[in-house]
């Protein structure tokens, strides 16, 4: 039987240290992104596009991770 805890790590060539340190990292960068969110909704002045920013550059990321996960594979 295959281990659950790394299956999925191993299955886009990382270690399952390798996938938690990334899983961590992004999580970080969201939560410091919601704070951005919560103080732009109190004072709109304030963070008016670095959320949104943020959250594109991560969605890049993410984008340009699963891509080459999957030419990987080829």
């Amino acid at each position: 039987m295959k281990n659950i805890f790394t299956k999925h790590p191993n299955s886009i060539g990382e270690t399952y240290f390798q996938h938690l340190l990334k899983g961590v990292s992004f999580s970080m960068k969201l939560i410091l992104i919601s704070l951005k969110v919560f103080i732009h909704a109190i004072a709109p002045f304030l963070f008016e596009n670095s959320a949104s920013d943020k959250v594109a550059e991560l969605n890049d990321m993410l984008q340009k991770r699963k891509s080459q996960i999957n030419s990987d594979d080829y």
